[in-house]
C-alpha cells in the first residue's frame, strides 16, 4: 500500500508523465487497468500563467481519473509559484514538479534535469510552490547530472526539508537521457536517506520488474513510463496478451477514449502512433503497423484495422 500525504493507494504502481503521451485518454485507460494514479504531461509554468489555450487544454480531467497529479516545469521560482496557484484551481490531488526531464528544449532554459545542477534554485522553487498551495507537492528527479555527479541523495534530502510529500527517482543521469541502464542502487540510497515516500522509476517494462525494483531498493512505489505504451495490462499484474483479440480490445478502448476527449479527426498521426504500439513485438506486427500507418483517417483506422479478429 502506498501513502502520499493524506492519500492512500491500494496499488503501488502509477503512470509516469510522458511528454506527448500521458494525456487524458491514456491516463483514463491506465487508471481503468489498475494504475493507482497518473501524472499528466509536463505543463509549462509560463504557458499556464499566460493562460495559453494549448496549455489549458492539457489540464482536461474527469472525476473518474481522480486522484490525478499535474506536473509543472519551469526555472523561475516566482512564476512557478504563480502557476502552482493557478494549477490548484483545477483540483488535482497532487502537483508534481519536474526536475528530471533531460530534453534540451527544457534543460536549456534551466528547467527539468538542469535544476539538479542548481540546488539552491531548485530549493527556492519547491519552497515557494509549497507555500502557495495546500495541495501535496511531489518532485521527480534523476540520479544526477552525469556519472561524475550522482547527487540524488543530497538533492532528495533538500526536497524533503523543503516540504515535498514524495519523490520519484529515475535511476539514470541527465547525461544518459534514456540510454544505458537504470541504476537501482541510487533509488535504494535515496530511500535510506529520507523518510518521505520514494517512488522508483526507470526500466520498468513489466509488473515483475516493478516488484523486483521494490524488493531490491525498498522504495514505496513504482512509476511506469514507456513500459505502459501500448500495454496498459502492465498495471494488472499480468503479461501483455499475445492474443490478437485481447490486443484489439485494448486498442479499441484507447481509441474510444481518444475519440471522446480529443479532436482526433485532426490528429490522425498522433492516434496512429499510439495505436501502433499495441502490436509491437507481436507475430505479424510489422504488417499490422504498416496497415495502421497507411490509414488516412481515424475512421479508416477503426473500420479497416481495429475490426480485425485474427
Amino acid at each position: 500500500m502506498l501513502r502520499i500525504a493524506d492519500l492512500t493507494f491500494d496499488s503501488p504502481f502509477s503512470l509516469a508523465p510522458l511528454a506527448g503521451y500521458s494525456d487524458l485518454p491514456f491516463r483514463l485507460l491506465c487508471k481503468r487497468y489498475g494504475a493507482c494514479y497518473c501524472v499528466s504531461e509536463m505543463i509549462s509554468c509560463h504557458g499556464l500563467t499566460y493562460r495559453q489555450e494549448k496549455t489549458l487544454e492539457m489540464l482536461a480531467s474527469t472525476e473518474e481519473e481522480q486522484p490525478v497529479a499535474f506536473q509543472l516545469f519551469g526555472a523561475d521560482p516566482d512564476i512557478m509559484a504563480d502557476a502552482a496557484e493557478i494549477l490548484a484551481t483545477f483540483c488535482p490531488a497532487m502537483i508534481d514538479i519536474n526536475m528530471g526531464c533531460p530534453a534540451k528544449k527544457v534543460t536549456r532554459k534551466g528547467a527539468g534535469a538542469a535544476l539538479m545542477t542548481t540546488t539552491g534554485l531548485a530549493e527556492q522553487i519547491l519552497t515557494r510552490v509549497i507555500s502557495r498551495t495546500s495541495i501535496p507537492v511531489t518532485v521527480k528527479i534523476r540520479s544526477g547530472p552525469d556519472s561524475g555527479q550522482i547527487n540524488a541523495v543530497p538533492f532528495a534530502q533538500m526536497a524533503e526539508n523543503a516540504g515535498v510529500a514524495a519523490i520519484a527517482v529515475h535511476g539514470r543521469t541527465w547525461a544518459q537521457g534514456f540510454s544505458g541502464q537504470c541504476d537501482r542502487a541510487v533509488i535504494a540510497e535515496v530511500k535510506q536517506a529520507i523518510s518521505i515516500p520514494v517512488i522508483g522509476n526507470g526500466d520498468i517494462i513489466s509488473y515483475r520488474d516493478g516488484i523486483q525494483t521494490m524488493d531490491e531498493t525498498g522504495c514505496d512505489g513504482i512509476m511506469i513510463g514507456r513500459g505502459a505504451l501500448g500495454n496498459p495490462w502492465i498495471f494488472t499484474g499480468e503479461k501483455k496478451p499475445d492474443n490478437i483479440s485481447y490486443i484489439l480490445k485494448g486498442a479499441r478502448q484507447h481509441l474510444d477514449l481518444m475519440e471522446q476527449f480529443l479532436p482526433v479527426n485532426r490528429m490522425a498521426g498522433y492516434v496512429k502512433n499510439h495505436i501502433s504500439r499495441y502490436f509491437k513485438e507481436l507475430p505479424g506486427s510489422s504488417k499490422m503497423r504498416q496497415k495502421i500507418f497507411a490509414c488516412e483517417t481515424v475512421k479508416e483506422l477503426r473500420d479497416t484495422v481495429l475490426t480485425e479478429t485474427t
